[in-house]
């Protein structure tokens, strides 16, 4: 008899790309029977591998915390699953009610909180260090009671108790970006790409002002994913280089690959944020494995991966100049950002790929069943 797994999220979608179609259908294959609560999404990017019980959209974030929560706690009750894994630190409580329930519980901790607070435009400054503080308190006590953490970065894996603690780092899924009927690298058009949230903390301002700089006319940016808040859209729509921008809005996952087998080059240029400096952003690596050059931050963490795989180029992400500056780089010597983009794909398959990943999860798994059978 196949073991029942529930995950839930009251934050993500329930197409989110490292719960839904990484774990919970790398789980499935497995040959668990798996269970997804999260909040309503279409249908029409999900399959019958999972089974996905949906939760009504909350009204703001207050409501989400107590009622979402709550209706999350209920339906995963419902499921009786013989494991349970959560994917937001604002369910914390319910994952401890789950324990207090008897219940094996696995927290997946996606991002470096404390630090993210730290940079919320919605909080006021004054109050940023004294919410992060009691975040990472909460956090710390709570992941006492749980089975099993998951975590993203080695930085994160740190925070948490070393004998329960995993690293299991968001990486691409072999094959799914790099599409083989894609067009040769020398034939595409002047195009660069960004995929992901448009926000000012992930440098959308300079990528559009380094527009500016470029003097070629053909050269455009397209951008997938969407503005938060959205007056930045308004904002950035004024600036001189936006009519060298191609917006997609929401794109999924097959029109991610199809714009990245476009692009001469990815762009992922955060600023120096404290939850940005020892992230290892998705998109970096999806860029990798689409086998396109990267124009990254120079920081630290990034530096080793990109010079390590000698797979793009980095830059000052506070500077457009510096980015135009690449940009124009990679246009003037595609032969050597051609190699790049094959550098990058290699270590994508050779390192920085799901597959492997995804082993650290079933074993986990593995080990918390077992001691519950």
């Amino acid at each position: 008899m196949k073991k029942r797994i529930c995950h839930i999220t009251t934050v993500h979608s329930a197409n989110d790309t490292r719960i839904y179609i990484k774990e919970c259908q790398s789980l499935s294959q497995a040959g668990y029977e798996v269970f997804l609560v999260a909040p309503k999404t279409s249908m029409a990017s999900l399959n019958d591998s999972v089974h996905i019980e949906f939760l009504p959209k909350e009204e703001n974030r207050f409501f989400r915390l107590i009622r979402g929560q709550w209706r999350a706690f209920k339906k995963a009750l419902k499921i009786k699953a013989s494991l349970y894994h959560f994917h937001d630190p604002e369910l914390i409580l319910m994952g401890v009610a789950l324990k207090l329930f008897g219940k094996k519980v696995v927290y997946d901790v996606h991002e470096d909180l404390p630090r993210q607070i730290l940079t919320k435009h919605w909080l006021p400054c004054w109050s940023r260090k004294v919410i992060a503080f009691i975040a990472e308190s909460v956090e710390w006590m709570g992941t006492r009671f749980f089975d099993g953490i998951v975590t993203v970065t080695p930085l994160i894996q740190k925070r948490f108790p070393s004998h329960k603690t995993i690293l299991v780092q968001n990486f691409p899924i072999l094959g799914e970006l790099a599409q083989s009927g894609s067009i040769n690298y020398s034939d595409r058009s002047l195009s660069f790409a960004y995929i992901g949230g448009v926000t000012a903390i992930r440098g959308i301002r300079e990528m559009v002002k380094a527009l500016e700089y470029i003097e070629i006319p053909q050269v455009k940016l397209t951008l997938g994913g969407n503005f938060s808040p959205e007056n930045l859209l308004r904002e950035v729509k004024s600036y001189g280089g936006w009519k060298k921008v191609q917006y997609e809005g929401f794109v999924n996952r097959n029109e991610i690959a199809e714009l990245l087998g476009e692009a001469k080059a990815g762009l992922v240029l955060f600023h120096p944020a404290p939850n940005h400096i020892s992230a290892q952003p998705n998109k970096l690596f999806e860029y990798m494995s689409a086998g396109i050059p990267v124009i990254a931050s120079n920081f630290p963490l990034w530096r080793q991966i990109v010079e390590g795989a000698e797979c793009g180029l980095l830059v000052n992400p506070l500077c457009p100049k510096e980015i135009a500056e690449a940009m124009k780089w990679i246009l003037e010597h595609p032969e050597e950002a051609e190699k790049m983009g094959q550098n990058g794909l290699k270590a994508v398959q050779n390192t920085y790929n799901w597959e492997i990943e995804n082993e650290k999860l079933l074993a986990l798994y593995g080990k918390l069943l077992e001691k519950g059978a």
